[in-house]
């Protein structure tokens, strides 16, 4: 995280925006959650507007933004050019969750992409799937609303209260550190008293002052 971090924050604060909704907005568009979660990008934005490369209300912004364009260009790609997407290797290899996601659409239309927003493999899929679909673009772009500012507000702020807690935690590691270094010196020198004292104990004693026989 730290090596992550430190290079966005050596850029400027427009391109880290751009990566941040670059990313989001890929995954959804160009089915790049197989390789790019789009959580991971969201709570990376929330964990650099903590460490101060960012502002979060920009960084929530943006995420948000990203997340509903990247959805409205799969429902464009799925809606112009419709079945030949599915035959595409890695959608081939997944074509039982493919179906999954299909049966969504058919049993709950629109609502089926405020909650495929929140699930990692069905995310990318959705709105692709709601554009062959022929769904109205209108009650689409809703309920794409609707589940864009729920997750990206959602996860940006995870990742900004999770710095929050990271900042603590390293904060203190310094003082645990020491106080366990004291308690582990403490240890090894009792225990080297004791094994002294013991040995005292077991020493032969001089018996010269005794009587002969």
């Amino acid at each position: 995280m730290h090596s992550i971090t430190d290079w966005l924050r050596g850029l400027s604060g427009p391109v880290v925006y751009a990566v941040i909704g670059g990313m989001v907005f890929t995954e959804d568009a160009l089915f790049f959650s197989f390789f790019i979660p789009g959580e991971t990008a969201a709570v990376l934005g929330g964990f650099i507007a903590h460490q101060g490369g960012a502002s979060l209300g920009w960084m929530v912004l943006v995420v948000v933004c990203a997340a509903v364009l990247g959805d409205s260009a799969g429902y464009e790609i799925g809606r112009h050019l419709g079945p030949p997407i599915l035959r595409t290797r890695p959608l081939r290899r997944h074509a039982k969750q493919v179906g999954t996601v299909r049966d969504l659409i058919r049993r709950r239309g629109p609502a089926a992409v405020f909650v495929g927003r929140f699930i990692a493999f069905f995310r990318p899929l959705v709105p692709s799937l709601a554009g062959m679909s022929r769904m109205s673009y209108c009650r689409f772009l809703f309920y794409n609303a609707l589940g864009g500012v729920a997750w990206g507000v959602g996860f940006t702020l995870l990742g900004y209260f999770a710095g929050v807690a990271y900042t603590r935690v390293e904060g203190m590691v310094g003082g645990v550190a020491a106080i366990a270094i004291a308690v582990i010196v403490a240890i090894a020198l009792l225990v080297w008293y004791l094994r002294r004292h013991r040995s005292r104990d077991h020493e032969p004693s001089d018996d010269s002052g005794g009587r002969n026989p």
